[in-house]
């Protein structure tokens, strides 16, 4: 079984069109997930911050006898 170069360079287009299409469906999932991932460790810094502020509105809110 000899190839030759005509049998190796016989590729669909549709074939090729869904291999660069499959590869950037990946890489647009991957840029969401390092979006995703972005905010998620933006909050779980700012929790310790959000955590006062309610604290502090609780207490507010008591001292008013709004609770």
């Amino acid at each position: 079984m000899d190839r030759t170069d005509a049998d190796r360079a016989d590729v669909d287009v549709d074939d090729l069109l869904k291999v660069i299409l499959g590869l950037a469906i990946v890489w647009l999932l991957l840029e969401i997930l390092g979006a995703v991932l972005e905010v998620t460790f933006v909050l779980l810094d700012a929790l310790p911050t959000l955590i006062v502020l309610a604290i502090v509105v609780l207490i507010a809110l008591r001292l008013t006898d709004r609770i």
